[in-house]
C-alpha cells in the first residue's frame, strides 16, 4: 500500500530535523560550546533525544565534548562544540565572465578560494571542463589531504554521480558533502536546469546541475547567484526581512522574506534587473524595452554611476512598496569598486518615494563579505540542510 510507507519517513525526516536542529545550535554557540541541558530547553526535545542525537553526532565526528559547565548543584554539565573541520563544502559562483571557487568548513568559514576567467558563451564541454580544473586547483590549494582521492571527483564524467545524496567519502576530515553552484538567472532551482541566461541563449535547457555531478562525482545543487547570496545573509542572521541587488555583468535581486530565500512558485522570483521603468527606452537582450538593466548598464558603460545609481534606487524603491522589505543590500561587482555613490544614490531616491508615501525610508548597505557574497552563498547551499534551514 501506497500509505504504509509515510509512517516511517516521516519519522526520519523528523529525526533528521531534530539532528539538524541540534547542530545549528552547536554551529551558533562556537567555541562557547553548549551543554545537553541547554540543547533540550532551546530545542523542546527531551533529554533522552538530545543524548542520542549528540552520541550519533559524535560518532560521526561532527561533535565533541570540550569541558563542562559551572555546576549549579549536582554532576557538572559537559559542553559540546561543533567540529568545523568535519565536513567541507565547495562554492562555485559561474559569472558571465570570471569563475570564483570557495572551500568552506561545517560553520561556513572559507579555507581556500581562487578565481579564474570564465566565459559564459562558450561550449557547454568547455565550460564544464573549465569549472572542474578549478575545483580541482582549489582542493589542490587547501593543502595536504585534499585531493582528488578524497572526494570521488573524475577526469571525465561517469554515471557515478548524481545531483543529491550524502557526503563523498575520502579525504577533508571525513568528506566533502558537496558542490554549490551559483549562475545567472533565470534558472529552475528544484531541476538545476538553466532558461534563457540573458545574452546567451543557447544555455536555455541546459540540465547545468545533472552535468557538473556527472563530472565532480559529487552531489550537486543549483540556483542563482542572488539567491546564493541572499541564503547566506540568511543562514549567517544578516537580514530576515530585505533584498540583495546584485549589480554585475547583469543585475539581479535576492529576496528574503520572514527568514527564508523567497524563489516563487517556479524558482523565478528576484529577475530585478526585467523590469520595465520606460516604455520607449532601448531594447534589452530579454526582448524588451526600458529594461532597469539595460539602463543601468548602459549608464555604467559611459561611466555616469549617478545615474546608475539613481535608477538602481527607483527600482529597489519600488521593492519596498511591493514587498515592505526593511533593509536593502547592495553587492556586485560594479557597487563593490566603489559602493559610496550607489549607496547615496540608492538611499536618496528610496528616500523620496517614503516621504511620498509617508512612511519612514529603509536603510541602505553594502552588503558584508563583499566580493564573496554569491560564492560563499553558495558553498551554504550545500551546507543549509544539515542545519534545517534554506
Amino acid at each position: 500500500m501506497s500509505g504504509a510507507a509515510g509512517p516511517g519517513a516521516n519519522l526520519t525526516a523528523l529525526r533528521s530535523h531534530n539532528a539538524a536542529l541540534v547542530l545549528r545550535l552547536l554551529r551558533d554557540a562556537g567555541e562557547d560550546g553548549v551543554s545537553r541541558p541547554e540543547l533540550a530547553g532551546h530545542t523542546g526535545l527531551t533529554p533522552q533525544a538530545v543524548s542520542k542525537i549528540t552520541a550519533r553526532l559524535r560518532t560521526e565526528g561532527l561533535a565533541v565534548e570540550a569541558g563542562q559547565r559551572a555546576s549549579t548543584g549536582g554532576k557538572p554539565p559537559a559542553v559540546l562544540r561543533l567540529v568545523p573541520g568535519a565536513r567541507h563544502a565547495i562554492g562555485l559562483q559561474l559569472d558571465r565572465d570570471e569563475l570564483t571557487a570557495v572551500l568552506v568548513d561545517l560553520a561556513g568559514t572559507p579555507v581556500a578560494a581562487r578565481t579564474a576567467p570564465f566565459d559564459f558563451g562558450a561550449r557547454a564541454e568547455e565550460a564544464l571542463a573549465a569549472a572542474t580544473a578549478e575545483v580541482r586547483a582549489l582542493l589542490a590549494d587547501a593543502g595536504t589531504g585534499l585531493t582528488d582521492a578524497g572526494t570521488g571527483l573524475k577526469e571525465t564524467g561517469t554515471e557515478t554521480g548524481g545531483a543529491t545524496g550524502g557526503a563523498a567519502g575520502g579525504g577533508l576530515g571525513g568528506g566533502l558533502l558537496g558542490v554549490g553552484v551559483a549562475a545567472p538567472g533565470p534558472l529552475d532551482h528544484g531541476s538545476g536546469v538553466l532558461h534563457r541566461v540573458t545574452g546567451f541563449p543557447q544555455w536555455d535547457g541546459f540540465p547545468l546541475r545533472d552535468a557538473l555531478a556527472e563530472r565532480l562525482a559529487l552531489p550537486v545543487v543549483l540556483d542563482k547567484d542572488t539567491n546564493a547570496a541572499a541564503l547566506g545573509l540568511v543562514t549567517t542572521g544578516t537580514a530576515a526581512s530585505a533584498a540583495y541587488l546584485h549589480l554585475g555583468t547583469g543585475l539581479g535581486a535576492g529576496l528574503m522574506l520572514g527568514g527564508d530565500v523567497y524563489r516563487g512558485a517556479r524558482t523565478d522570483a528576484g529577475e530585478f534587473g526585467h523590469q520595465v521603468i520606460q516604455l520607449d527606452g532601448p531594447p534589452c537582450e530579454c526582448g524588451n524595452r526600458g529594461c532597469l538593466e539595460a539602463l543601468c548598464l548602459a549608464a555604467v558603460a559611459r561611466d555616469d554611476h549617478t545615474d546608475a545609481a539613481r535608477l538602481l534606487g527607483v527600482g529597489a524603491a519600488n521593492l519596498v512598496r511591493l514587498l515592505d522589505i526593511d533593509r536593502v543590500l547592495l553587492g556586485g561587482r560594479v557597487v563593490l569598486a566603489d559602493p559610496e555613490p550607489y549607496v547615496r544614490g540608492v538611499a536618496t531616491m528610496i528616500a523620496e518615494d517614503s516621504a511620498r508615501a509617508s512612511r519612514l525610508p529603509v536603510p541602505v548597505d553594502v552588503v558584508e563579505r563583499g566580493g564573496r557574497a554569491v560564492v560563499e552563498g553558495a558553498a551554504r547551499l550545500v551546507l543549509a540542510p544539515l542545519f534545517a534551514l534554506g
